[in-house]
């Protein structure tokens, strides 16, 4: 099988299974519901036509430069009264000199952003053999940046070759700018309201990566048993910071995918607990920012942050997974029942890998069976304490925890934490191993 690219659009909508919705009559190249809850494909890029369907809302289009006298600058941008700072140094990672390209995903106030990086040689003493740009966007949901991702290849390609004409790019802002709500800027602290994947948001259509970019599928190959790990981190809404030097596209994708791994489609459950926040690239410019977050998931190219201990619960470092945290070193150990999810997830994707090669059924994609596969994990456990916290008794066995695909001994400290984090009132009767 040929492995589908890292460099892929990051994200479109489809029906999340949780809920039934009235459903739109099916517009051509549009999206339809497949059978099981999977999203059907229409015509390739397009957008899925669901009630939450979202309306183009370009905020801003801009063109960042590396100037060897000056650094990162913006070099061009509409509208042009913008609040920009910042977006230089998201839009341009620290060390992407390293790379001929790549593509970020940031935060901004209260937008996001969309950036495409390139690198080509030049024969210039002034530029140092090297002409540096990025071309993006800003809106204030990330959902449908990836639309324009091939567009923004070209723009910045066509920008290397041919700097100071914007043309195509003043066309595309008249075509699809939008306008932020009033006193919504994008310096706002007030946090952005699109949050997505959310536990708070189960009625609403499930946000999942474009297939075929393999961004799942990629994601348990480099983490292996560890998306256990991760998995646990991220349902307990702790600050994960991901390292890893350029290019930081596919980084974002992890970002993204450890934001999946926390999807619960119960109503009620997690009203007073914080999102599950993709912040993907951020550097030491959000640093203060980040001091007031309690719950993101977000990456870094940049080393020093590892030295910040304050502003984040776990440290991820290529494949490394740590936490500072004494209280959450039990939860770096694989027990048996994480090996047990780990063995089942990878039959689900064998069998969906040959039902797609044999009898060639694509109604449903490995993105589709990834964030399933955990929602349904979450499910039950939320589902099992919330009976128990109903019952007279309230008290939490073994058996209960296996019943949730838990380990009682080796899950008892994240089953402890699960339960102060969501406010559930239930007696957990399972011995303490370092006690017995």
């Amino acid at each position: 099988m040929v492995e589908p690219a890292d460099e892929a659009p990051l994200l479109f909508w489809a029906e999340g299974p949780a809920v039934s919705l009235p459903q739109p009559e099916p517009e051509r190249g549009g999206w339809s519901l497949a059978p099981g809850g999977g999203a059907a494909r229409g015509g390739p890029g397009e957008l899925p036509r669901g009630p939450e369907a979202e309306a183009d809302q370009i905020v801003a289009v801009f063109v960042v430069t590396f100037d060897p006298r000056s650094g990162n600058m913006v070099e061009w941008c509409l509208p042009q009264d913008i609040d920009l700072e910042g977006v230089e140094f998201k839009s341009m990672a620290s060390g992407s000199h390293k790379v001929q390209s790549d593509f970020i995903y940031f935060r901004k106030g209260l937008c996001f952003g969309l950036a495409c990086f390139e690198n080509m040689p030049v024969e210039s003493e002034l530029e140092r053999g090297a002409r540096m740009k990025s071309v993006g966007i800003l809106s204030p949901s990330y959902t449908l940046l990836y639309r324009y991702m091939h567009f923004l290849e070209n723009q910045v390609r066509h920008q290397l070759e041919m700097p100071g004409h914007y043309s195509h790019l003043e066309a595309f802002y008249d075509d699809k700018k939008g306008v932020l709500p009033a006193g919504k800027g994008t310096s706002s602290s007030q946090p952005p309201v699109h949050w997505l994947p959310s536990i708070h948001r189960y009625m609403y259509p499930e946000m999942k990566i474009t297939h075929p970019a393999g961004c799942m599928s990629q994601f348990i190959k480099f983490f292996g048993e560890q998306i256990l790990i991760l998995w646990k981190f991220a349902l307990l809404r702790k600050r994960i910071l991901i390292f890893s030097p350029p290019p930081v596209g596919v980084v974002c994708y992890r970002v993204y995918c450890c934001c999946c791994l926390a999807n619960v489609s119960l109503p009620g459950i997690g009203g007073t607990v914080p999102e599950s926040k993709p912040f993907f690239y951020v550097n030491v410019a959000d640093i203060e920012m980040l001091e007031t977050e309690v719950s993101y998931v977000a990456c870094t190219t940049e080393k020093i942050f590892e030295e910040k201990r304050d502003l984040y619960d776990v440290y991820v470092d290529n494949q490394n997974v740590k936490t500072h945290h004494e209280h959450l070193q039990p939860l770096l150990k694989i027990n048996s029942a994480d090996k047990e999810k780990y063995r089942r997830l990878n039959d689900q994707r064998q069998m969906l890998m040959y039902s797609q090669e044999v009898e060639e059924d694509c109604s449903s994609c490995e993105e589709d069976l990834f964030i399933l596969f955990f929602m349904e994990q979450n499910n039950r456990i939320f589902q099992t304490l919330m009976e128990v916290s109903a019952s007279q008794d309230k008290t939490l066995t073994a058996d209960h925890a296996r019943g949730m695909g838990l380990d009682p001994q080796g899950d008892r400290s994240f089953l402890m934490d699960l339960l102060e984090v969501y406010g559930i009132d239930v007696m957990l009767v399972i011995d303490n191993p370092c006690c017995t």
